[in-house]
């Protein structure tokens, strides 16, 4: 076979970016994964921010048989990622520049992809799509799906509000000139959530972006890690101190620039993703963090505009956050962690003010609930408890949906889908559909669950996904409430013709979901106590 004309071969235009901290577990795989993206790229430099564990060396003798590959060590360990980001920065001599984390990849073809995207549309920044890869499980979640849909260009940011969700730095090439003619940097030191900032700076300059549905970035998250990433490594109230100021600096920089839409859609980012995030885990946090995250938040908060509380009033963050604002003490923290899971659940008590406006509580009737009077029912925060009762050879699962100021009622609930999906096992399912039958406030349902097939088709967890189907032909998607009840979260031990014992633990998820862990046969008991055993020992 003749080789391709030179015309055809990618010229090499791009730098690729790789930082790394005493990883050398990972960071020759992040490396060669940016040197086996072919021709295209011209140099991967390689800034070790004062590592102690041989990662410097790996490096070097890598280098040593890779001409494209500079490596950089820094003398003094700068406790953030934006240091060394900037100091591979001020070193590349390509037109063109990425940012690889030690701890990720990228994907073949990632920078062919991207290359073609930029110079194609002339534009100044090219984005793809990245997935967050759960190890060891290898099971991944889509980041920002739906920006990185479809191709396209687009000429000013501004026309893209959605583009301020995604904060990665890594899953994007930029045009290293127009980084350095508007002198976009990462800030400096021991500052988390740098690309937060860093990529509203990007936004403030108005470029012309690219967008690419291709798989461009595997962001590896490994929760049993040692140390844990900045965005996983949420336990201590100093990570939510940093991620609001982060989200300040990026509103300030954007309304500086002019980015007005921009700027109120960064901030409505921050209701509807970081607060909910965090506020579904706030129940899992003692005393004193609840404390300062709540004077913290509602510093932050107070800081809105009624235009920013304007937008979508209904919305699940935009009603959370108005009950941290009415309160000067954190309150209803179980049913603002409801709220704020997605999908949100709105859980009784449904209370009224005087003139029969809905509010949130009897104690908080200055937080209006009237929004939620007029939001279309696909929309709704609609709450549904779910309780699981063991049988001889199964469980019977029980399902009640909730009442919502007469929304529900209009609406006429009909049946409910449920669906037990496999969390590790991409598309395996079981479904079964049920009829509802009107309770008490409410409606109620009955579905058996037939563990033993379950377990049959994949030891691990199963999440509970339910489907409501309304009077009009209308249907939407909900997540069940966990009851806690006397036993109902109880393992227990189900008889199977196939596996002689299924082990079954019902148990609630950080936002208050149903959940199922299966274990069948003797080889599933032994994975339950070594799992016990870990986390003892851990």
């Amino acid at each position: 076979m003749n080789a391709a004309p030179d015309a055809d071969r990618p010229r090499p235009q791009v730098a690729v970016v790789v930082i790394g901290y005493d990883d050398a577990a990972h960071v020759t795989d992040a490396v060669r994964s940016a040197l086996a993206q072919g021709p295209a790229v011209r140099e991967v430099v390689a800034v070790d921010d004062c590592s102690a564990d041989g990662s410097a060396g790996l490096l070097d003798r890598l280098a040593a048989s890779e001409p494209r590959l500079r490596v950089i060590r820094r003398r003094v360990n700068s406790g953030g990622c934006g240091t060394p980001r900037n100091t591979g920065l001020d070193a590349v001599t390509s037109p063109y520049v990425m940012f690889l984390d030690s701890d990720d990849v990228l994907p073949p073809g990632a920078v062919d992809a991207l290359l073609g995207a930029v110079t194609g549309a002339h534009a100044e920044v090219a984005g793809g799509l990245c997935v967050r890869r759960e190890l060891p499980s290898g099971r991944e979640v889509p980041w920002e799906a739906r920006l990185y849909a479809l191709h396209a260009a687009v000429p000013r940011p501004a026309q893209r509000p959605q583009l301020v969700h995604d904060t990665l730095c890594v899953n994007k090439l930029y045009r290293t000139g127009f980084l350095r003619e508007h002198r976009i940097r990462f800030p400096e030191g021991r500052f988390p959530y740098e690309d937060v900032v860093f990529s509203a700076r990007v936004l403030a300059a108005a470029p012309r972006i690219a967008l690419v549905p291709d798989l461009v970035y595997v962001w590896h998250v490994r929760r049993s890690a040692e140390r844990l990433s900045i965005s996983l490594d949420r336990a201590g109230v100093d990570n939510w101190r940093a991620r609001t100021e982060a989200c300040r600096q990026a509103y300030e920089t954007l309304l500086g620039a002019g980015q007005k839409e921009l700027a109120r859609a960064a901030r409505a980012k921050f209701l509807d993703h970081e607060l909910r995030m965090y506020m579904r885990e706030l129940g899992l946090r003692d005393a004193a963090y609840r404390r300062v995250w709540w004077e913290l938040t509602r510093a932050h908060l107070a800081e809105y505009d009624a235009d920013d509380w304007a937008r979508n009033p209904a919305a699940p963050g935009r009603l959370a956050g108005r009950v941290v604002l009415a309160s000067p003490e954190p309150r209803d923290l179980p049913r603002l962690g409801e709220l704020a899971a997605r999908p949100a659940r709105l859980c009784p008590p449904y209370a009224r003010a005087a003139d029969g406006t809905p509010v949130w509580s009897e104690d908080l009737p200055q937080v209006s609930l009237e929004p939620l009077l007029t939001r279309p029912v696909r929309a709704l925060p609609l709450a549904v408890d779910a309780e699981l009762r063991p049988r001889a050879r199964g469980a019977r699962l029980r399902l009640r949906l909730h009442e919502l100021y007469g929304r529900v009622e209009r609406a006429g609930p009909q049946a409910v889908e449920a669906e037990w999906r496999h969390r590790d096992g991409g598309d395996v399912s079981v479904r079964a559909t049920t009829r509802f039958a009107e309770a008490a406030g409410g409606w109620s349902a009955e579905a058996d669950v037939d563990l033993p097939a379950l377990a049959a088709l994949g030891t691990g967890t199963w999440d509970l996904r339910l489907r409501v189907r309304f009077r009009d032909g209308v249907s939407r998607e909900v997540t069940a409430h966990a009851l806690a009840g006397a036993g109902l979260l109880r393992r227990s031990a189900v008889p199977s013709a196939r596996h002689g014992v299924v082990l079954v633990q019902p148990y609630a998820t950080h936002s208050g979901a149903l959940a199922l862990r299966v274990a069948p046969g003797v080889r599933g008991v032994l994975s339950v106590v070594r799992a016990r055993l870990r986390r003892l020992l851990h």
